[in-house]
């Protein structure tokens, strides 16, 4: 299996509670969120979400849809959310939340590809695949400031 790190930084000019409660709401990804095709709630969690198992589907630049299941195994609100996912992406991905004169978010995404073809050419598509990864999340960072009525002031 090929093993991919990622890390993500948007620094927006918005309240932390707010952006928390737009992350936390990942059924409504594709309402703003470029490359999410779709978000389906297959569990529910209990009152802070934990527990709820969600259905991602996400297209980008590459020719093709990765469809992967996230369980919400942590949160804090409004600095943290968890995930573990299944699927044809396995790993963990961590919404962090810092709060100053804006909201920093830092998104660290783990993960390992469980299809062959992705395994097979893993050592020689992993530029193309970190290209594309931050194309979707740099497309999420500027959605999520539009939703917001703000700016996004800085991505990494």
């Amino acid at each position: 299996m090929a093993q991919y790190e990622f890390l993500t930084t948007w620094c927006l000019d918005a309240p932390i509670d707010d952006v928390f409660e737009v992350l936390h709401a990942s059924e409504k990804f594709p309402e703003w969120w470029k490359g999410v095709q779709s978000v389906e709630v297959l569990e529910s969690g209990d009152a802070d979400g934990i527990g709820e198992l969600g259905r991602y589907s996400w297209r980008s630049v590459l020719p093709y849809t990765l469809v992967f299941d996230s369980r919400v195994t942590r949160v804090e609100r409004p600095h943290l959310i968890v995930g573990e996912a299944t699927g044809e992406l396995e790993g963990v991905g961590t919404w962090r939340l810092f709060e100053g004169s804006g909201t920093a978010v830092i998104y660290e995404w783990r993960v390992r590809t469980t299809q062959v073809w992705m395994n097979l050419f893993g050592p020689l598509a992993r530029p193309a695949f970190a290209w594309n990864h931050d194309r979707v999340m740099r497309q999420g960072g500027h959605g999520i400031a539009e939703l917001l009525g703000t700016q996004l002031v800085a991505h990494d």
